[in-house]
């Protein structure tokens, strides 16, 4: 079959494409994408049918949003696919990071300390862990903060127990690789990290980022132990359909303090409308499995094309994923600007804007965003972002269906070639 063109390609592109989709470990790595979405897709199936979701729950809420049962069972439904007590689902939080802000302000108290127990966390974390003198944040707030030294590779279990301390309150562990090359973590490294955690105090609070990661395994935190697991619902659990919102799930009265910093003490999770945006929370849910599955296909094919054509590419395409980010390796910013543009000139919105690096909230380098998404700043839908610093690294994501992504890609490789900065 002809493969269609947003611009013309080389057909030499166009060659290498149909032999990548034609590889035999390519193909292996799709079908237990494929496998997983299957399983995933029943969990969520059998939670909405245990949960007797009826249409009456896509209702509007307002005001103070007392009594809103359509709430109250997509928490539900929320608490029983992530295998946690409770969960927090609301269009009211506004980000992933917002979510997690939820958690840490909710346990963490003066004099106690936050270990992130992999590494520095994601760039909008450090004004909410470490700001400065008035910022309200946890170290103005008498949080102190360390960082357990680790860049890939299996933890050392010994190390990470003795990297606790008697006031050790709460361990913070990020699932996706964030702006590193670090690898994504499985739910099974998950699992041994709290292990570890609990066999020297039990009482300590273990969080999980699970940003990226929701639905590309069987498991989700809740499984391997964590207290509290939080992301953004503009990323995989909203199935490309949640206009908004965040959630945190696991223990029933650790959801509940970060519920009351969302709103009060007092008044936590029983108050919050949904201004009308439930219909799309469920069903969004519901496709998410599919929707994740579509996004990862897209990943090993965008990590398969680009180490075919000589780049670094993290994970590689038979490598098993633990999240939706796939990482390129370029050469210098010429390159992450001509990536993020053809991304950019491949989405269905906004295709005639040329993203440029720009200073951003949370980040202390310009950054360059591709983001022609239906939901602003949705990586559920393909997008690719970069901190324009070394190492120059494009990190790719989403993709809600599989044929966009692989469209976008041979548009970028299209790019490079016509600007020089590739040879074939």
């Amino acid at each position: 079959m002809k493969i269609p063109q947003l611009t013309p390609l080389d057909q030499r592109l166009v060659a290498l494409a149909q032999e990548t989709l034609r590889d035999g470990t390519v193909k292996a790595a799709l079908e237990r994408i494929f496998e997983i979405g299957w399983f995933n897709e029943h969990r969520v199936l059998r939670a909405f049918t245990q949960a007797q979701v009826s249409d009456f729950h896509f209702a509007a809420s307002n005001g103070y949003g007392y009594d809103d049962s359509g709430r109250e069972k997509l928490e539900e439904i929320y608490a029983r696919v992530f295998g946690a007590e409770a969960a927090l689902v609301r269009g009211q939080i506004v980000s992933g990071t917002h979510a997690l802000a939820l958690c840490l302000y909710g346990v963490l108290r003066p004099g106690r300390e936050l270990l992130a127990l992999t590494g520095k966390p994601y760039d909008t974390l450090g004004e909410i862990i470490q700001g400065g003198p008035g910022s309200g944040s946890l170290q103005d707030l008498g949080v102190s903060y360390r960082e357990f030294m680790w860049s890939g590779g299996d933890f050392d279990l010994a190390a990470v127990r003795k990297a606790i301390r008697e006031n050790t309150s709460a361990v913070l562990i990020q699932r996706s690789r964030g702006y590193s090359l670090r690898p994504s973590l499985s739910i099974e490294e998950i699992a041994r990290l709290i292990r570890a955690v609990k066999e020297v105090n039990p009482h300590i609070v273990t969080i999980v980022d699970n940003c990226y990661g929701e639905f590309v395994e069987g498991k989700e935190p809740p499984a391997a132990g964590a207290d509290l697991t939080a992301g953004s619902l503009i990323k995989n659990p909203g199935g490309g359909l949640a206009p908004c919102g965040g959630y945190v799930v696991g223990r029933e009265s650790l959801v509940e303090l970060a519920a009351s910093r969302l709103t009060a003490p007092g008044l936590g999770s029983k108050c919050g409308p949904n201004l009308g945006v439930n219909r799309l929370l469920f069903q969004g849910f519901f496709l998410a499995p599919h929707m994740v599955g579509e996004a990862l296909a897209g990943m090993v094919f965008a990590a398969a094309f680009f180490q075919r054509l000589g780049y670094k590419v993290f994970p590689n395409p038979c490598e098993e994923r633990h999240d939706i980010v796939q990482a390129i390796c370029l050469e210098g910013e010429e390159e992450v600007l001509a990536f993020c543009q053809a991304i950019q000139a491949a989405s269905p919105i906004n295709s005639h804007v040329k993203p440029e690096g720009a200073p951003m909230p949370g980040y202390d380098t310009p950054v360059i965003m591709a983001a022609g998404t239906f939901v602003q700043g949705a990586s559920l839908e393909l997008s690719a972002d970069a901190p324009l610093r070394p190492p120059y690294v494009v990190y790719l994501q989403g993709g809600l269906t599989r044929f966009q992504t692989e469209f976008a890609v041979l548009q970028v490789a299209q790019a490079l070639l016509e600007r020089g900065l590739l040879t074939l």
